[in-house]
């Protein structure tokens, strides 16, 4: 049996669902109290994971943000700042991109057999570790089982995009998922959505949520749902 990190998500969405406009160039759109849940929830993780796309668009550092949360993550017994991990299947990461210019932790890099040498290369260069799971798709449980085992990731932040929550729902295991649902609408059948990919096909493939948590403040709702797992995940 692999150990595997316990693997939440963090999502803000419009009300249809969208993380984005259709041009898929973000734009924060949520309160201050979301921007600070992030923060609190990153307090809580050994490792904060991204997508490729969402560290080439915008100047992420992802990293513990101020003091005060670096004191809360040392008062949670974690280090004072968090592993970085960025999924890029295809190895198209940027390696000029703004997370590599900060040093104040580890940044690794996971990606396929997709990825070419070349890419790898350019990558290796700027990220602290560069590791290809699977052939033809990222394989998340064996980079998951990897990051327990050689980084010592307990909890596991993920922070989108669509393709990579979809790849890790896909793979069966995310634990919880914690969505502020904002009062705006996009649009847009090509606009980024919480969980991309290529969807499931029936609705008995479809991953079940339990609702565990459920606030409002203003016009925003915060929810916790956990996620249930299946018999075949449960032995995993």
């Amino acid at each position: 049996m692999r150990r595997l990190p316990f693997v939440y998500l963090n999502v803000a969405t419009t009300a249809d669902g969208k993380l984005a406009p259709v041009t898929r160039h973000f734009e924060p759109f949520s309160s201050r109290r979301d921007q600070d849940l992030l923060l609190e929830l990153r307090a809580r993780a050994d490792a904060v994971m991204a997508g490729a796309r969402t560290v080439d668009l915008m100047p992420v550092s992802m990293g513990p943000g101020a003091a005060k949360y670096r004191r809360l993550r040392l008062k949670n017994g974690l280090a004072e700042y968090n592993l970085r991990v960025v999924v890029s299947g295809s190895g198209t990461l940027d390696p000029r991109a703004a997370i590599f210019k900060t040093k104040f932790s580890p940044v690794i890099v996971l990606a396929s057999g997709r990825a070419s040498k070349r890419n790898l290369r350019r990558l290796a260069a700027v990220a602290d570790d560069v590791k290809v799971f699977g052939a033809h798709h990222l394989d998340f449980v064996a980079a998951l089982s990897w990051l327990r085992e050689k980084w010592n990731v307990r909890r596991l932040l993920c922070e989108g995009g669509g393709e990579v929550n979809a790849g890790l729902f896909e793979a069966g295991v995310v634990n919880e998922v914690y969505h502020t649902l904002c009062p705006l609408i996009f649009g847009g059948r090509h606009a980024p959505t919480m969980v991309d990919g290529h969807g499931v096909e029936r609705l008995d493939q479809a991953t079940k949520l339990r609702v565990k948590s459920v606030k409002r403040i203003g016009d925003e709702f915060f929810l916790v749902y956990t996620v249930r797992r299946s018999a075949r995940q449960a032995r995993r």
